[in-house]
């Protein structure tokens, strides 16, 4: 059975552009060979993109057992291990599932509110006036302490430390295309100047540490404990059985990789949206100061051009550029076309976002759009959907409202150089070039801030 058409360039070739200039070959492809193309990328097997949000919400409303999900993302494998909800299938996904989604929602998630602004705020008092900084330095700090401190309860320490200096170490090693090429293309170990084999050293570093905490904290077990490895730790599965060490690693794994690079870039592209339209900054600074002097987190995480904001810098560029593929189980009609057992089908978030039908002038930053109509679970996708969206959405959500607002209350900034970026890959990411700076320029309300820091410290 034939696939849907697509460029006839030999895969290493298109792995490259997928790897190197990935919006460019979307654009170039989609435009040549319309909705759906078939895109075929190093070793991997053909991989069919769809951006119609009947088609997305085809693939993301089958019927349970109709696609595999986790076989598509073997490559993740190395890092996140066998165990993780990402490469996990079926009931055992369905079953982790579960176990993993509690923290992220209700009044678990709500409770790590002053913990985010806590961070936030140990960050911006180092900000100097006049003095640079690099943006996505400064936003992957927030949410590496973030995460560290919500799945672990680590707030200080050695092991705090070496863990954030390990992670930081893999994932920039990880981070460039060259790197994901060598990987990709490379996937075995060729001795100790090999990719495979630097990431394995960097892995190894990191799982002394995940399981000398999970062996500590077996050994003082606290059923009160708050953060998420205590949670996992106490969770039980439908047949009493706890999770085993391993589990608990790849699990513990995923969400710190995964809850901290993505989080981090898109507050990064926030800040810059929001400095480089001057427009947007101050409809938004009079919808945060509408609060008062001292606003809840509740009520910041409510604000509607807020929400829009955070909607639109999702949107334009968003972290992943599509959904976990599916794999079909058996013949499966999207649309008007049929399609084979094995065959990989993905909904491509980046095209999603950019149809003119759905969102007019696709590469305008236009917030407004999102309060003026509802958008689709098939048209606005930025993580993923039906069984395999991201179970952080709500987390990420929250920490991004939560840390800009904090970050525009606190510090007058203002962009280094005021001009249109384009994004650029950095490992699964789609971040802003490592040229995005801002400087403050002041305090907005130096009062606050040493107000909240000294209470934050008793």
């Amino acid at each position: 059975m034939s696939l849907p058409p697509g460029p006839s360039s030999p895969s290493p070739f298109q792995l490259m552009q997928w790897i190197g200039c990935p919006t460019d070959y979307l654009h170039t492809t989609a435009a040549r060979y319309g909705d759906p193309f078939t895109m075929r990328v190093g070793v991997f097997p053909p991989l069919v993109m769809f951006s119609d949000p009947r088609a997305i919400q085809q693939l993301f409303t089958a019927e349970a057992g109709t696609f595999d999900a986790g076989a598509s993302n073997v490559a993740l494998r190395p890092t996140l291990g066998a165990n993780s909800l990402l490469l996990l299938d079926g009931e055992r996904h369905q079953q982790q599932r579960r176990l993993l989604t509690p923290p992220f929602h209700g009044e678990r998630m709500r409770a790590y509110g002053e913990l985010i602004r806590q961070v936030t705020e140990e960050v911006i008092v180092r900000w100097q006036p006049g003095k640079p900084f690099l943006v996505r330095n400064a936003m992957q700090r927030i949410s590496l302490a973030v995460i560290l401190q919500a799945v672990f309860g680590l707030h200080d320490g050695t092991r705090l430390v070496r863990l954030r200096q390990a992670l930081g170490s893999m994932l920039d090693a990880m981070s460039s295309p060259l790197s994901m090429a060598m990987l990709l293309m490379l996937p075995e170990d060729f001795g100790p100047w090999s990719p495979r084999a630097r990431l394995q050293a960097h892995l190894g570093a990191i799982d002394e540490l995940l399981y000398a905490e999970i062996r500590e904290r077996r050994e003082h077990f606290d059923a009160g404990a708050g953060d998420i490895l205590g949670l996992l730790l106490a969770a039980r599965d439908e047949a009493g059985a706890a999770m085993g060490d391993a589990e608990l690693r790849d699990e513990l794994m995923t969400l710190l990789v995964a809850g901290h690079e993505t989080t981090a870039t898109a507050m990064a592209w926030a800040l810059y949206w929001i400095h480089y339209l001057p427009q947007v900054r101050e409809r938004l600074l009079a919808e945060l100061d509408s609060l008062g002097s001292d606003p809840d987190p509740e009520a910041i995480a409510r604000l509607p051009y807020l929400g829009a904001v955070c909607s639109e810098t999702l949107r334009i560029y968003p972290v992943a550029l599509i959904a976990s593929p599916r794999v079909a189980r058996h013949t499966v009609r999207i649309l008007e076309r049929d399609y084979e057992a094995g065959t990989r089908l993905a909904a491509g978030i980046y095209l999603a976002h950019h149809r003119p039908e759905t969102y007019p002038e696709p590469e305008r930053f236009r917030p407004e759009r999102f309060l003026e109509r509802t958008f689709s679970p098939y048209e606005f996708v930025p993580f993923g959907g039906g069984s395999r969206r991201c179970i952080g959405m709500a987390f990420a959500l929250y920490e991004m409202k939560l840390v800009i607002a904090t970050v525009l209350l606190e510090r007058d900034l203002r962009l280094v150089q005021p001009r249109l970026l384009r994004p650029v890959r950095r490992g699964v990411t789609l971040a802003p070039p490592e040229g995005l700076y801002l400087v403050p320029t002041g305090e907005r309300s130096a009062s606050r801030l040493l107000s909240r820091t000294s209470t934050a410290g008793q």
